[in-house]
């Protein structure tokens, strides 16, 4: 879903912040997969063609340039984008402002002219900038594994040339010169030091990572809701295709199609909300570290959990996140809360498996899968319902989407409600799920 993009100098230590990168994010977020990649590519005809006219040094600043474009246009739509829009992050050393900075600004030929050859590649969504004195990098290429793995006696190996490399860097990423459209859509944090230990670098780039991705940043070159639904079919092909539980042997509820027993969305929703009220109401004496709990069954946490269960027959709390992919991600800390929350309120049990040594594994009730898988349907809409009902506290829920409809600002969510509905089932049996903005209207009322 992001492209992270690890920019500097020769020999600034980009290959060891690619794989502190890689760990943090594999570690602490809720990626399908961190794939680790590098421009331009070696092993690709490609990338090849642009490394070899920087060794023979016969072309122009220009040619070399289109040659490193060309690599990465191929890379861009046939390698990351398809990884992207299956909610993976990938990891790349070196990316659009390594252009920028060598051809552009050191080779001269400017910065317009490299984004335009560079225009229908995709767009970092974060470049970390790593600094390092280029006497110190040049030391770490000739004493170091660098030449032996990447051959850079055919680079830029003179104390001069890599003083003008890295204050192209410090010109381009710090804002003395404009970054050219469309790249200066992507976030930049640096410098970020790398002439101490290999401890204080992986601290500044943990700090660097947590605060891009708390920020929860659309991503520049997918759509969030394509995302997630992409993983929402492969939850549910997956639980179309599991018969049993292998841990104790029956047949999961999950699959069925009927998921929400014969009963309107609605009402659904209104019984899950009267639920989680008048428990909310008996914790009014609890003590005061007891009632930070979810005050709205819609909110990102609460939808999120209940949601991702309601396609999986159980998880640990490292599976949960994972299954939830990094559109309905929740911290490993909150997440443990929510599970907390949701046996207390009665609708998650958690149990050990027979064998082994597992954690134990949470799984939503059955009479609140319907929740569940409702509120992965409406997703799209929650925050339009939950202001519809702080707006209007006296009227019926029921009248809530045929009033959201009509006030034309939500016609996005609508629409992708209903692609999510074509994934999910209309959750009546033998009912096909609405095609169009009225029949969203009678499957809300459970006509």
């Amino acid at each position: 879903m992001y492209l992270f993009s690890i920019e500097g100098g020769d020999g600034s230590g980009k290959g060891l912040a690619t794989q502190i990168v890689n760990e943090v994010l594999q570690s602490e977020f809720c990626f399908t997969s961190v794939e680790a990649t590098a421009e331009p590519r070696r092993g690709h005809a490609l990338g090849r063609l642009a490394i070899e006219s920087v060794r023979r040094q016969k072309l122009t600043p220009a040619e070399e340039a289109g040659l490193f474009a060309a690599d990465r246009l191929d890379h861009s739509h046939g390698w990351i984008l398809p990884r992207l829009q299956e909610g993976k992050a990938v990891v790349s050393g070196r990316n659009i402002h390594s252009s920028l900075v060598y051809q552009g600004i050191v080779g001269g030929i400017g910065l317009e002219r490299t984004a335009q050859m560079n225009s229908a590649a995709l767009i970092p969504d974060l470049c970390i900038w790593v600094d390092c004195d280029p006497e110190i990098a040049l030391e770490r290429i000739r004493k170091g594994t660098l030449r032996g793995l990447s051959s850079k006696e055919e680079y830029f190996e003179t104390s001069e040339l890599q003083i003008r490399i890295r204050d192209g860097y410090r010109q381009l990423l710090s804002g003395d010169l404009e970054m050219p459209t469309p790249f200066d859509m992507g976030a930049i944090l640096g410098p970020i030091s790398n002439e101490g230990t290999q401890g204080q670098l992986r601290n500044s780039l943990k700090e660097a990572i947590r605060s891009f991705m708390n920020s929860r940043p659309n991503p520049i070159n997918v759509e969030t809701e394509q995302v997630d639904q992409f993983q929402i079919r492969s939850m549910v092909r997956e639980s179309q295709n599991q018969s049993i539980l292998s841990d104790i042997g029956i047949a999961p509820a999950k699959t069925k199609l009927g998921w929400l027993d014969g009963k309107a969305p609605w009402k659904i929703l209104k019984s899950a909300q009267e639920s989680h009220n008048k428990f909310l109401s008996s914790m009014e004496e609890e003590p005061p570290n007891r009632q930070n709990n979810p005050k709205n069954i819609l909110n990102h946490s609460m939808s999120s959990v209940c949601g991702t269960l309601s396609l999986i027959n159980s998880a640990e709390i490292s599976e949960l996140r994972a299954a939830m992919g990094p559109v309905r991600c929740v911290s490993k800390r909150h997440t443990q809360r929510i599970i907390q929350f949701l046996e207390e309120l009665g609708w998650v049990y958690r149990r050990k498996t027979l064998v082994g040594r597992e954690a134990p594994k949470s799984h939503l009730r059955d009479e609140n899968l319907a929740f569940g898988r409702l509120v992965l349907a409406i997703w799209p809409l929650r925050q339009a319902i939950r202001k519809w009902q702080s707006l209007n506290p006296g009227t019926h829920v029921r009248f809530s989407m045929g009033q959201i409809i009509k006030s034309g600002r939500h016609e996005r969510a609508l629409v992708d409600t209903i692609s999510r509905l074509t994934i999910l089932g209309s959750g009546f049996e033998g009912k096909s799920p609405p095609d169009n903005i009225e029949s969203l209207v009678d499957w809300w009322l459970g006509k």
